[in-house]
């Protein structure tokens, strides 16, 4: 692995990558698996709540990312959150709420949401 440039490093850093405790990727993609404006509302959301819980761009914090696709399309907005692969349906801003605080910062999938779990291996 090469050595990142003083930019690329100072942008690794802000995000504090090397200590994020999960990262949860949000469908707002297609309007297969939810109306847009249900996957936009959500997304916001997520943001709004991530920074009101100052999770964002801190140390041992949640990193978020807007997936234009998860290929579920069913049953949404669909999120995954790693590294634990806890894939969950109808992620509705209260939905959201209850994910952010028993999974995100509780370690603790929120069971009637899940749709399946698995983590990636190597």
């Amino acid at each position: 692995m090469s050595a990142p440039t003083d930019e690329l490093a100072g942008v690794l850093a802000a995000l504090h990558l090397n200590s994020a405790r999960r990262h949860i990727f949000l469908c707002v993609g297609g309007g297969k698996c939810a109306p847009v404006e249900a996957s936009e509302a959500a997304w916001d959301h997520l943001k709004r709540r991530l920074r009101e819980r100052r999770l964002v761009d801190v140390e041992g914090g949640v990193l978020r990312t807007r997936a234009g696709c998860l290929r579920i399309c069913r049953e949404g907005p669909i999120a995954v959150v790693y590294p634990d692969g806890t894939w969950y349906g109808h992620c509705t801003p209260d939905n959201l709420d209850r994910i952010l605080d028993q999974h995100l910062v509780g370690g603790v999938p929120v069971v009637d949401l899940v749709l399946t779990t698995g983590s990636l291996r190597a």
